[in-house]
């Protein structure tokens, strides 16, 4: 039978079990557990003579056998990678991360804090010598090119996301094993052995991996049944009746699920958490997501005559707090720049189905309720809309947001699905994508995507398009002309183009690199099994099993390149008001401005995002920080600064290039100069295939990087000064969008959405009494409804005023609670480093529609 939900005005209150679970994270301090590490490096040590695959399957089941096993207070879904609740494990095979150059720094330093045991300190040492010479990460810095490396440091781009870590970035298949169980994959893997022709040549690639994957799978049932014992224990010795009989249900679920089909709702929730919390045991890729999980769940709740709306509430309650109890370290630079403990585990609701029929159930609003209760960084939400949707669920999303947490984020089935169908998706599988990470779609179950696989820095190509080829003043591109001698505007947009193309050359080869690194290193046997096409093809995801393969980097600054082109155009070769020599002139000297960043101008800030840049890079990088010029950033000025009689010249033509119509205004030249500096990115990296056998296509979002990519960039065109950040996402430039919210999403949806496939980020920023009462709640959704009709891709908003803000920058201590969301990611404001906090409050703040 269907059950129904009553759609009502506001938010209930969570229960008193959900509010404890959610201060206990809270209050938690991080540690840095080395369980994991030291089971890894012993089975390692014992199967040198095996196949990677191998070695790392039955390191897996060592893993899964011998990890503490831990039952948390008042938890009802358990499991846990770590003693220590919001704690990490490490995992060496990748590399050690920063954290061998850390380690008596982590438990102080600003962003993300681990505390560190010195027996900890001591072990992972001796660990990380052991795999020295042996992780991804050297063999990914061993098959890059001289070139590529040095766009690589001097911020093109960068690939470090997976060059130190692993890839995750997966919706996988859970229904196959909330409805099958584990038993029902074995059995999958056993067929696919009998189906094979054992001499064909690639028989011994295929049995390798069929080894490893049953090897993980009876670990898996191994780890759950470990949890039921645990759970039998603890109930022996509780005088607590009520959580004798709790635990005692938990230990007859367990002994159950996964192994075997879930048969209700809380089975069902217990049996996809094991599978969520395993891939992130068994590889550190983040961004492991849910997906649909209002849709392969909901039969779960219908058919379970056993549990009331309450009970299915506050069970789904504590599984989004669950969400927050699994961490990752990240070295100090990456942990500056995406601060917040994040770990980018995405749930939907919403949308279609795969014949195209509206998706919305009861279990679609129970995950917006859940949202309003726990209020954590994890999950993200997100909501798919399309024609379809019912007014009263895009209602209830958008009082939702009007909490402040910067969720849910909005999505267009109308754009996203078109988008996926042109990238060789059936239909029927392009419907049923799901938002992984920050704003990734991939069909549920069935991609691999290798989503946010590099940040690509637009501003940066534009800069070397200016300045014939050269990089920071060394030969580095095709030698294309000097800035002050094209005679045409078309000149100069072709110079763009050409550079463009070069770079974007550059990031394929890195990224190439990376990926045939975790081709021979990498190989994950247990996640594969739950990616559709894997065990029949006896392929890893890493060797090109899934049934589609894609390679989605991100590009950064799309306003700054409209605004920059803008800029040229009107005032050089339109109005002839400037000549290139001046103009480049202006630039060259910083349009007279003293300090090389808006921001901040104090030492520490130095310190922090030349660490930042460093390390974001990567640990294995030939970058030296004292090459980059950040003295803009220090309290004694730039070496750039002019006398007073020269800056005044230089601000003139400063105030000459902001005056120029600017994107995010519903301008139309303006807008469409953006949609084609974008476009050329987008249109030459899908050009170029991947080594798992699919196509790149690109993505147009920041994730937090628009801040530490403005760093590496002299001043634009556009306006911006030295080192200032650049726009984030597809969003317009913050301060410039003077018009409303309504024209700065009109610019936005006039960008190419659909070839930015891999994803696109819009941020808005409303203050409270924008979005007061029904009235403004009913606006909120109809500039939805507008900015999708117009084929906008994704937006999602911060409802706060700049007050709260600087608020909560002053006085940390008073706004624990305070989440905001950054880019594709909501965050503790509070733990967040302070040049993201200050490029969050100099957003754009619309307080009317």
């Amino acid at each position: 039978m269907t059950k129904n939900y009553e759609v009502k005005p506001g938010f209930s209150e969570p229960s008193q079990r959900v509010k404890a679970l959610k201060e206990a994270i809270l209050d938690t301090t991080p540690r840095i557990e080395a369980d994991r590490a030291r089971l890894i490096t012993q089975s390692y040590k014992e199967t040198e003579s095996l196949p990677q695959v191998l070695r790392h399957a039955k390191a897996l089941e060592k893993i899964l056998t011998e990890l503490p096993v831990v039952i948390r207070d008042n938890e009802l879904i358990i499991g846990a990678a770590t003693v220590d609740s919001r704690s990490c494990q490490i995992f060496p095979e990748y590399g050690p991360q920063g954290l061998d150059q850390e380690f008596d720094t982590v438990a102080t330093r600003s962003a993300d804090p681990f505390a560190i045991s010195e027996d900890v300190k001591k072990e992972l040492a001796e660990i990380f010598n052991y795999w020295k010479g042996h992780t991804t990460s050297e063999l990914a810095t061993s098959l890059m090119s001289e070139d590529t490396k040095a766009a690589y440091n001097a911020g093109v781009f960068t690939v470090g996301n997976y060059h130190q870590g692993g890839v995750g970035h997966l919706a996988v298949n859970y229904e196959k094993v909330l409805k099958g169980g584990i038993r029902g994959v074995i059995a999958e893997v056993i067929q696919a052995i009998k189906n094979s022709d054992h001499s064909a040549p690639d028989w011994v690639e295929k049995e390798q991996y069929y080894q490893a994957a049953l090897t993980t799978l009876k670990a898996v049932i191994t780890f759950a049944h470990r949890y039921a014992d645990k759970a039998r224990e603890l109930a022996k010795y509780t005088n607590d009746s009520t959580r004798k009989t709790e635990l005692l249900k938990i230990a007859e679920i367990c002994s159950k699920v996964p192994e075997y089909p879930a048969s209700n709702f809380y089975e069902a929730l217990q049996s996809f958490w094991f599978v969520q919390l395993i891939i992130q045991i068994e590889g550190s890729g983040h961004s492991i997501s849910p997906g649909r999980f209002d849709q392969y769940m909901y039969s779960f709740y219908e058919n379970d005559d056993s549990i009331t709306q309450e009970e299915a509430q506050d069970l789904l309650d504590v599984l989004f707090v669950k969400f927050n109890d699994l961490n990752k370290l990240r070295d100090i630079g990456t942990a500056t720049a995406f601060a917040g403990y994040q770990l980018w585990q995405n749930v939907n609701c919403g949308g279609q189905t795969k014949d195209g029929e509206d998706a919305t159930n009861a279990l679609s609003y129970m995950e917006i309720e859940s949202m309003a209760h726990v209020m954590m960084s994890m999950p993200s939400l997100s909501i798919r809309v399309w024609n379809g949707t019912p007014d009263d669920f895009l209602i209830k999303a958008c009082e939702l947001s009007r909490l402040g947490g910067g969720q849910p984020a909005f999505y267009n089935d109308e754009e996203i699905v078109t988008a996926k169908v042109n990238r060789g998706e059936t239909l029927e599988d392009a419907r049923n994508y799901a938002v992984i990470g920050c704003v990734e779609p991939a069909s549920q179950g069935k991609e691999n995507s290798w989503c946010d696989a590099a940040l690509f820095n637009l501003p940066k190509v534009l800069e070397i398009a200016m300045n014939n080829g050269r990089l920071n003043g060394k030969e580095f591109g095709p030698k294309t002309g000097e800035f002050e001698d094209f005679k045409t505007f078309d000149d100069f947009v072709n110079v763009y183009v050409k550079q463009m193309k070069f770079a974007v050359g550059l990031l394929v080869r890195a990224d190439n690199a990376v990926d045939w690194a975790h081709y021979e290193l990498g190989q994950l046997a247990f996640v594969s099994t739950l990616v559709d096409d894997c065990i029949s093809k006896g392929k890893t995801l890493e060797r090109g099993g899934a049934h589609y393969n894609f390679t989605g980097p991100q590009g950064i600054g799309s306003a700054n390149i409209g605004n920059a082109l803008m800029a040229v155009k009107k005032l050089v070769f339109d109005d002839q008001t400037l000549s290139m020599k001046e103009l480049k002139e202006a630039l060259d000297h910083n349009f007279g401005k003293e300090e090389g960043i808006a921001a901040t101008s104090s030492d520490t800030a130095y310190d922090a995002i030349a660490e930042a840049v460093k390390k974001v890079l990567g640990e294995n990088s030939s970058f030296d920080v004292k090459n980059l010029d950040l003295s803009g950033l220090s309290s004694g000025g730039t070496s750039t600064a002019v006398a007073s009689p020269e800056k005044s010249k230089y601000q003139k033509i400063h105030d000459l290039v902001m005056a120029v119509d600017k994107y995010g205004n519903d301008k139309d030249e303006v807008d469409y100069l953006a949609r084609f500096g974008s476009r050329v990115y987008c249109e030459e990296l899908e050009k170029y295939a991947t080594p798992r056998g699919g196509i790149y296509n690109a993505g147009l979002y920041p994730v937090s990087g628009n801040v530490l990519f403005g760093t590496y960039i002299k001043a634009t065109p556009d306006g911006r000064y030295d080192k200032e950040t650049i726009a984030d996402g597809v969003s317009p430039t913050r301060g410039t969008d003077t018009l409303g919210p309504t024209a700065a999403a009109n610019s936005v949806s006039k960008l190419d959405h659909f070839i930015a496939s891999n994803g696109t980020l819009y941020n808005m920023k409303f203050s409270p009494s924008a979005v007061a009462g029904s009235e403004g709640v009913q606006r909120l959704a109809a500039l939805i409804r507008g900015f999708f009709d117009r084929k906008g891709g994704h937006v999602q908003f911060n409802v706060i005023d700049k007050q709260t803000l600087l608020d909560a920058q002053a006085h940390p201590e008073n706004h624990k609670d305070l989440i905001v969301r950054v880019a594709g990611y909501s965050a503790q404001f509070i733990a967040l480093d302070k040049t993201v906090q200050d490029d969050i409050i100099a957003r754009t703040e619309f307080d009317s529609f």
